[in-house]
């Protein structure tokens, strides 16, 4: 199921590019809105999981706490965060930057309350996969894996994910990942070689809708 994000920028062009580079994630349902006003309204119709407020919008954070928006708020801010803010990420920013945020807070998400992968609830912080009282332990690579796709929800290149999981550069050998899917796919797959949950597209992997 797609994570419903609510974004508010009163600048149509950033919106418009975020908006796009968001649902090409595959993960996010976005409601983009260019005022205050359309965002309190937007929040008492639609229950969010993640809000995107620009700082130019004064208040709002506040207007949106009040009027019982409880998901996490990260704010475009041109100096530190209110505190109705959960987090912020200063101007100019690059998407991978927020990106980034955006995940930790899925992952935070996910601690909290176990998230579906599969016939597995998954518990990032245990570092466990549950399925009718049976417990699959991981290692915390496997574990940071599994939460970059779950969160990606598209297919993620190899390289993105050795980036992400590893802090390798584009040019180092995938056998590390390699050697990594292939034991995650020893735990969780009825059949390892033929996967059902952790799937390999060309390029990259993806998680079983």
């Amino acid at each position: 199921m797609p994570i419903r994000l609510l974004l508010a920028d009163p600048d149509a062009v950033l919106r418009a590019s975020l908006v796009e580079q968001l649902e090409r994630e595959g993960a996010y349902q976005v409601t983009a809105v260019g005022s205050a006003a359309e965002a309190v309204a937007a929040a008492r119709g639609t229950l969010f999981a993640l809000a995107i407020i620009d700082q130019k919008l004064g208040g709002l954070a506040e207007a949106l706490r009040g009027g019982g928006l409880a998901c996490p708020i990260l704010l475009l801010a041109e100096n530190d965060a209110p505190a109705a803010a959960d987090d912020s990420i200063v101007k100019p920013f690059r998407f991978s930057a927020l990106l980034q945020r955006l995940h930790g807070f899925v992952g935070q998400r996910a601690d909290d309350e176990g998230v579906r992968i599969g016939p597995y609830l998954f518990h990032p912080s245990a570092k466990l996969l549950e399925q009718d009282g049976r417990k699959i332990r991981l290692t915390e690579k496997e574990t940071n894996i599994l939460k970059f796709l779950h969160a990606s929800a598209g297919t993620v290149p190899r390289e993105t994910l050795l980036h992400e999981v590893w802090g390798y550069g584009p040019a180092v050998a995938t056998h590390t990942l390699e050697t990594h899917i292939y034991r995650l796919r020893k735990k969780i797959e009825q059949d390892p070689g033929k996967a059902q949950i952790l799937l390999t597209e060309e390029g990259g992997y993806r998680l079983s809708a």
